[in-house]
């Protein structure tokens, strides 16, 4: 979904169209801006092709026009946004600079850089004046499961921290709820299905039950439950026979092993997780948050993510329905995340969900990634909006366009070549609710510093520059 309306989107991006789309990159035109989407957008593009800075474009001007952004960052790029540094000296870029150089030849460097800067955003409109503005309406925060370089995260919320959703809402507590145990249960290595474990089964009635009451349902809590439950029947069977003595003691065993880890503590520490409270403008400045998972593995990542897309899901389904973008959610490089069948991590069912239901409530989704290939099916047909640097691999070409589902009296082999030849920073935009031919588009300079991935003590000190 588009970012902003269409006097918004003028500032967001140079919308370029040829006569013909049979290659002739050499001869597009500005032209005016696409109105508005509806549903989710993709960005596609191999490494090197600007799919970053086109997010980052979007998401500045969903905040310049007060939209809360949610951004999921897994390379540890999109950190970048504290990163807005509007007083435009050498000094203060220096330091982010990625050079070898002394601190002498570092400085003159940054000077190069910071006039190149200037001069790139004001061929857009934009003064160090608009960057500062920006800057000051705007608050970002960084979140980082299980690492303290970012703002710790209590993974296990909706478990161990009671939502008022359970007064309010029970069904959208119960969502996030199992989504929880599910995690729990995967890091011990068993069944996760809600509908398929009994583990699963037993520890969601028991900890309902508790927070039903009022009660804390933290590990701790299970633990007592699974050695003495509170209740004689599970659906139509006994307790025991539904999970006998055994397999209870054998899952309080696990879970207490869990417990106990040094690794796990990090993750029930740190600020709830509340997408509410995050989308939620506190102030005069509209919110920013980013969840970064760049230092875990794979599985921690979709582990993680998992849960925190089902919160996002249970935040959207609460909201009143809207025609408007009233908050955009981001994911870069959701490589691994939304597979193709049968493959099905948990992040796979929440982000396919948003994409087809999100738009409904006015929250806009984006994801990107460096191969179509990589996507489901479902996820490619919900994108109303796509974004298409160019692909280098003919199986990419063809995923997308029939993904697009290209017409306007254009052939297949017209956009196989247009992909091909795409210069970085250049995408071919196709809008799948105008009837428009699809269009050439290059982003405008970011007002954030592209510095690249950020380590963990640079992200650090860019959370205390920034906030200091």
């Amino acid at each position: 979904q588009a970012a902003r309306s269409a006097g918004a989107q003028a500032r967001a991006i140079g919308v370029a169209s040829s006569r013909r789309l049979r290659g002739q990159l050499a001869d597009a035109k500005r032209i005016e801006r696409s109105r508005d989407t509806k549903g989710g957008q993709n960005v596609t593009g191999p490494t090197g092709s600007g799919k970053t800075g086109l997010l980052t474009v979007m998401v500045e001007e969903a905040l310049r026009a007060r939209v809360p952004v949610l951004m999921i960052d897994v390379k540890g790029d999109l950190p970048n946004l504290l990163l807005t540094l509007p007083d435009f000296t050498a000094a203060s870029l220096a330091p982010w600079l990625v050079s070898e150089a002394d601190p002498g030849a570092r400085l003159a460097l940054a000077e190069q850089k910071v006039a190149s800067r200037r001069t790139n955003l004001e061929a857009w409109g934009i003064t160090p004046e608009v960057v500062r503005r920006f800057d000051e309406s705007t608050s970002v925060r960084v979140i980082t499961p299980g690492a303290a370089s970012g703002e710790l995260l209590h993974v296990l919320s909706s478990l161990e921290r009671r939502s008022p959703r359970w007064d309010t809402d029970r069904e959208l507590a119960r969502a996030t709820l199992s989504a929880t145990i599910s995690l729990v249960l995967r890091l011990i290595g068993r069944e996760a299905d809600p509908a398929k474990s009994r583990e699963h089964v037993f520890l969601s009635v028991a900890a309902e039950a508790r927070l039903i009451a009022g009660q804390p349902a933290d590990l701790g809590a299970l633990l007592v439950d699974l050695e003495a439950p509170p209740f004689e029947r599970i659906g139509a069977l006994a307790v025991d026979r539904f999970l006998s003595k055994k397999a209870r003691r054998d899952l309080a065993a696990a879970l207490n092993s869990l417990l106990a880890s040094p690794t796990f503590a990090s993750w029930r520490e740190g600020i709830p997780l509340d997408v509410e409270a995050w989308m939620t403008p506190s102030g005069p400045r509209t919110p920013a948050t980013i969840v970064s998972v760049a230092h875990l593995d794979d599985e921690e990542r979709a582990l993680v993510l998992g849960v925190l897309l089902e919160e996002v899901l249970s935040w959207v389904r609460g909201l009143p329905g809207s025609e408007s973008l009233k908050a955009l959610i981001v994911f870069d490089e959701v490589y691994g995340f939304l597979p193709p069948h049968p493959a099905s991590p948990p992040t796979k069912k929440p982000l396919v969900t948003l994409m087809k239901q999100a738009r409904a409530f006015g929250v806009g989704v984006v994801v990107a990634t460096q191969n179509p290939m990589d996507l489901d099916y479902r996820a490619l047909s919900n994108a109303g909006l796509w974004c298409v640097g160019r692909l280098q691999t003919e199986a990419d070409r063809q995923r997308v366009v029939e993904g697009m589902q290209l017409a306007h009296g254009a052939d297949d082999a017209d956009y196989h070549q247009i992909l091909k030849q795409l210069e970085p920073r250049w995408f071919v935009i196709r809008n799948a609710h105008d009837r428009r031919p699809p269009q050439l588009v290059q982003p405008r300079w970011t007002m954030t510093v592209m510095r690249g991935p950020l380590t963990r003590t640079e992200l650090r000190r860019a959370r205390e520059q920034r906030d200091g």
